[in-house]
């Protein structure tokens, strides 16, 4: 059996090209609204803490942006780097968002798609703190499963709960509110966009494979879920094909240090 690593920062080392090709990116307005409403742009200098393969970080250097792709896993680091070669504005930096290396005062903005619930909340928003310039904000994006979700998306939580003994605490840990609020400060905002990925069978194995939770090659529940989730496949397909829904969270908000008492 193949262990699952428990430092977060190695978890996604063995899921790296599943992970490059099969995750969702973000829709367009949640960018845009980056853009209105935390400072994103031509001129602005970014902090994409837990860049892993630069899904994100692309998205953000398309807004004009200098961007700072802060990953600590050397693999999801090098995947990024060869996405956004030749990206003038792109810089790719080993660290953590506990330690990220960066200059004080250095940033205007500071992000994290899908990564926030590895990061040790206090540290990292010290640090957060220490790098944003003055007046600067923070944003946490995430993909997450619609309340309401599809016959397929019930079928294929309904599955990952029966054989992959991590999933209710890898999923349950996302998005906490509570963390978030702490992190960003007593200022934080909501918006939601909707999101979606289409899917063959390879691409819903990978895009299944790609996450954390889910038990790899070696372990004894691998190969049952890989079973159940062609029965899935089968049963909601149409034109070969699954749609994934998502719903894009975009918690913001200025950061500021706390008050002198």
């Amino acid at each position: 059996m193949s262990a699952t690593p428990r430092n977060p920062t190695e978890r996604f080392s063995s899921r790296v090209e599943n992970y490059v090709r099969y995750r969702p990116s973000y829709p367009p307005a949640a960018i845009a609204l980056l853009q209105v409403r935390c400072g994103l742009g031509p001129g602005a200098a970014v902090a994409d803490l837990g860049s892993g393969t630069g899904i994100l970080t692309q998205l953000l250097l398309a807004s004009g942006a200098q961007v700072f792709g802060v990953e600590p896993n050397d693999g999801m680091r090098a995947a990024a780097e060869v996405l956004l070669a030749g990206a003038p504005r792109f810089h790719s930096v080993r660290g953590t968002a506990e330690d990220t290396t960066l200059a004080p005062d250095s940033v205007d903005l500071v992000v994290a798609g899908q990564a926030f619930h590895w990061f040790k909340v206090e540290p990292a928003r010290r640090e957060a703190l220490r790098v944003l310039r003055a007046g600067g904000h923070g944003a946490l994006l995430w993909n997450e499963h619609p309340s309401e979700g599809s016959a397929f998306l019930q079928d294929f939580e309904r599955l990952a709960r029966a054989h992959a003994p991590e999933y209710e605490q890898v999923v349950g840990s996302r998005a906490d509110e509570g963390a978030m609020r702490e992190f960003l400060g007593g200022a934080m905002e909501l918006a939601t966009f909707p999101n979606q990925q289409r899917f063959d069978y390879p691409g819903l194995i990978g895009r299944l494979m790609s996450s954390s939770w889910a038990p790899e090659a070696g372990h004894p529940q691998h190969a049952p879920l890989l079973a159940g989730m062609r029965e899935v496949f089968e049963r909601h397909a149409r034109n070969g094909t699954v749609i994934f829904p998502y719903l894009t969270l975009v918690y913001y908000g200025r950061m500021r240090p706390p008050s002198p008492r």
